[in-house]
């Protein structure tokens, strides 16, 4: 073996790494395809300086007043994409037929954003679309925040700790759906045996993990709560069960939907799977009297 040897070998796993993250995240950005196309769309408003502070809004351009479900991807707080097919296809082919508006929003990631920054981002995000809403349609007092992994971490620490919003966000949303959180009980998480990519988003200060933390933000005033979590998962749904149970303790509507689905499809077949979206749309039906009609109304495209 000549002495140049380990270094090519290292340097091929480090290139075999490289190639799988960056083929995830071109999969991610890929053109849409399907419905998509037939729908109303604007991309890339910015809410920031930031090219990641951006978001992309789907609606029909017929409606008036309507509910809007806000969108943020997963990718574990450092990867991911607002336009990637699992994030909208199947949620803007179901939803906005029905007259509702439907915005994905980008934020900034790590190494440049921490969780929290990340969390910010999502508000100035939703602050902007509030008040640009009734442009597109939509009404901003029926904003349903919705979030996959990284994402669910994000909407339901928004959705727990209203100081994060505070002076960003100034007219309340009506609720938040968790898709399967990577990180609900961050504390629980960061001191028993995890995946490195925790270490890399947390930290090692304590303070921190309950600062970011849902389980330990919640308190009384949090907005309505739908945890759906992954029984294909051992810590997925029993982290879902304690965080609904002590939010309901405090007074909040919080609800836990298990599914015997994927990390990946519970974010992809939303929207299309029968039975999971009908247990979705329940949730958001008892949210607003004008929820439960756009979801009773039209069914069928316009």
């Amino acid at each position: 073996m000549d002495g140049q040897e380990p270094y090519r070998r290292g340097l091929a796993l480090r290139w075999r790494k490289f190639a799988a993250v960056a083929g995830f995240v071109l999969a991610c950005q890929a053109v849409l395809a399907g419905p998509i196309r037939d729908r109303s769309v604007e991309r890339d408003v910015p809410y920031g300086s930031d090219a990641r502070q951006r978001f992309d809004v789907y609606a029909d351009g017929r409606t008036k007043d309507a509910p809007v479900l806000f969108m943020v991807h997963g990718g574990a707080w450092r990867i991911g994409d607002k336009a990637a097919n699992s994030v909208v296809e199947n949620k803007v082919a179901r939803w906005v037929p029905m007259g509702f508006v439907l915005i994905s929003a980008n934020y900034r990631m790590l190494p440049q954003a921490d969780p929290m920054l990340q969390a910010k981002d999502v508000a100035r995000a939703i602050a902007l679309a509030q008040d640009k809403a009734a442009s597109w349609g939509g009404d901003r007092r029926k904003f349903i925040l919705v979030g996959h992994s990284a994402g669910a971490h994000l909407v339901a620490l928004l959705a727990t700790a209203p100081a994060i919003s505070s002076g960003i966000v100034s007219t309340p949303w009506l609720g938040a759906i968790a898709l399967d959180s990577a990180a609900l009980d961050v504390v629980k998480i960061m001191e028993a045996k995890h995946a490195r990519f925790y270490d890399e988003a947390f930290g090692q200060d304590r303070g921190y993990w309950r600062a970011v933390s849902p389980y330990h933000a919640v308190t009384g005033e949090a907005r309505p709560i739908l945890a759906v979590c992954s029984t294909r998962r051992d810590d997925s749904c029993p982290q879902a069960r304690r965080f609904v149970e002590k939010a309901s303790s405090l007074g909040v509507k919080a609800t836990m939907l298990e599914q015997d689905l994927s990390h990946r499809d519970i974010n992809l077949r939303l929207g299309e799977d029968p039975r999971y979206t009908a247990a979705v749309e329940s949730f958001i039906a008892g949210l607003d009297p004008s929820t439960a009609r756009a979801l009773a109304g039209v069914s069928a495209p316009r």
